[in-house]
């Protein structure tokens, strides 16, 4: 009796293969995406080409920060293409900040296909206390 040596990698790109029968190509995009934290806010980095900027939209709700937009496809009518590689369509991305930031100073930039968005931590409340 032959024993046959078994190789799981082989058995799932021959499932990933099947798979793309139904949807050959890329099944859409995320975004990457850096998010840095110094001593006074986080500074996250997302490479966006081709997004314009009216199709982003920032958020943010109980210490969560979200990052969606679309990424529109070409319209192209009379030409063929050969291959398409570069992914479209929407996407989202959500991070928890673990330190409360100060939402009325959080600014966001788009250039160049990069979208920068800082946030300032908010700083302790300090309150006076007047003695009587």
């Amino acid at each position: 009796m032959a024993f046959a040596r078994w190789d799981p990698i082989r058995d799932l790109l021959a499932i990933q293969q099947r798979l793309e029968r139904f949807a050959p190509g890329p099944a859409g995009w995320v975004p990457p995406v850096d998010l840095l934290e110094t001593a006074d806010e986080y500074v996250l980095t997302a490479e966006v080409p081709g997004v314009r900027r009216e199709d982003v939209q920032i958020q943010l709700r109980d210490g969560r920060l979200t990052v969606s937009g679309v990424r529109r496809e070409r319209d192209v009518a009379c030409e063929q293409y050969h291959r398409v590689e570069r992914g479209h369509g929407s996407f989202t991305r959500t991070f928890q900040l673990p330190v409360p930031v100060d939402p009325d100073r959080i600014v966001a930039d788009l250039r160049d296909g990069v979208l920068t968005i800082t946030c300032p931590k908010s700083g302790p409340e300090v309150r006076r206390i007047e003695i009587s």
